[in-house]
């Protein structure tokens, strides 16, 4: 089946150092541009991991080859953190992000 990319994303791996203080910190690694299918988050997705207590915000759709386990995904101006992956057919892998930093749901509100 032939699948037409529409968007492009930039995948960021993300390394885990420490600081002078002896404290993890996060250094983002060089972006990696790839082709990608934007999605909706589905119904049962959203309200799954807003129990956790995650918002996924969109869901990105690239190809298993060019995914190497990035925790980051620039999309326009907007970062997202990916917080779950999925894939049905092992060719393609759905990343579900959310906005980066990511804002804790405390009140129900949103």
């Amino acid at each position: 089946m032939l699948v037409l990319w529409r968007d492009v994303i930039d995948l960021i791996p993300v390394m885990v150092a420490r600081d002078s203080y002896g404290e993890e910190t996060e250094q983002d690694g060089t972006p990696r541009t790839v082709f990608a299918n934007k999605k909706s988050v589905r119904q049962t997705e959203f309200y799954q991991a807003m129990a956790a207590g995650i918002k996924p915000d969109i869901v990105f759709e690239v190809m298993v080859g060019d995914y190497a386990d990035e925790l980051k995904v620039k999309y326009g101006e907007k970062y997202y953190r990916i917080v779950r992956t999925y894939s049905a057919n092992g060719e393609r892998i759905e990343l579900v992000c959310s906005i980066y930093p990511m804002e804790v749901q405390t009140d129900g509100t949103g």
